[in-house]
């Protein structure tokens, strides 16, 4: 079996050309610079990533693009789950065919208070149709956005029925209760509970946790690894405050996924980097200005972004 990721994982955001293209050069140097300072694994085609504005033809190409660049797909766990269930189907099959480590799966999120029998299926569905034994299934937990949770009593259904498939969980509820929560629940029995934001990772590591698979690690991989390699040193406490400080400044921007490419495209003086696809829009010149200058202002860097 595929040694199962631990760390810091970003979800890569995905650079586009100016008529939207996916832009696989930017995209593969942006992985390698990702796990050359810091980041253990890559969540591509995670929220961040864009990847609802994907469809499944271009991540299948981009993933294989990646690998074929050589990029470890020991060190990919992709976003597979889609609304519809034979794409969710093909996505992960794909994925696990390429060897990568795992994949992250959202619920099906179009259709909201569905009961967890139709999440079991879907899941079940997945897990039976790819029929292959490396599958490690992810399971991505994102209520504010998916408003469709992944409860409690849905992952333990899952793993009495899939327990070697299932291997762990996402939590990006924003609610450290309900992560410690699975970690009690979960942990012991090899389920693996990554915090959905760095804010949680010292709590997260502390309680049993594996790690954070968090929008932050674009940025600023060096510095969540940094808590996650130190989470039991005398510093700890001071690096979690140094890494919530540059989170606090990019999630008061008006949206994630533009602030994290203005702050790449500035950072590495690449200004095409600031390209979103519809119906997201690029952070204003003055957006862009304040960030950049309240991330300075917290000695913020990006040490080996430029080329």
């Amino acid at each position: 079996m595929t040694q199962r990721l631990r760390g810091v994982l970003s979800p890569v955001v995905t650079p586009f050309r100016k008529d939207y293209a996916p832009d696989a050069q930017r995209f593969v140097r942006h992985c390698k610079w990702l796990l050359a300072h810091g980041c253990s694994g890559l969540a591509v085609f995670g929220t961040n990533s864009e990847a609802n504005s994907l469809s499944a033809d271009e991540r299948m190409t981009l993933l294989e693009q990646l690998v074929e660049s050589g990029v470890p797909a020991a060190q990919l766990m992709p976003g597979t789950g889609c609304s519809a269930l034979t794409d969710s189907v093909r996505l992960t099959a794909h994925a696990v065919k390429l060897g990568c480590a795992g994949v992250l799966m959202l619920p099906p999120f179009y259709y909201k208070g569905v009961p967890d029998e139709g999440l079991y299926r879907n899941f079940s569905e997945v897990i039976q149709r790819v029929g292959d034994d490396r599958l490690q299934l992810y399971l991505y937990h994102i209520p504010p956005v998916a408003q469709v949770p992944i409860t409690l009593g849905l992952i333990e259904r899952l793993l009495k029925a899939y327990p070697k498939s299932v291997a762990g969980v996402k939590d990006s509820s924003g609610d450290w209760n309900n992560t410690k929560a699975m970690i009690d629940a979960f942990g012991k029995q090899g389920f693996e509970v990554f915090a959905g934001s760095e804010v949680f990772l010292l709590r997260n590591m502390r309680a049993g946790g594996v790690g954070c698979i968090t929008a932050g690690a674009n940025v600023n991989p060096h510095g969540i690894d940094r808590v996650y390699r130190g989470w039991q040193s005398a510093e700890a406490e001071a690096l979690q405050a140094g890494i919530d400080k540059v989170r606090q400044i990019l999630q008061s921007q008006s949206s994630m996924i533009p602030a994290l490419k203005a702050c790449i495209a500035h950072y590495a003086a690449d200004p095409d980097w600031v390209t979103v696809r519809p119906p997201l829009v690029e952070q204003t010149l003055e957006e862009r200005a304040k960030m950049v200058s309240d991330l300075l202002a917290a000695g913020f860097d990006m040490p080996g972004i430029k080329h």
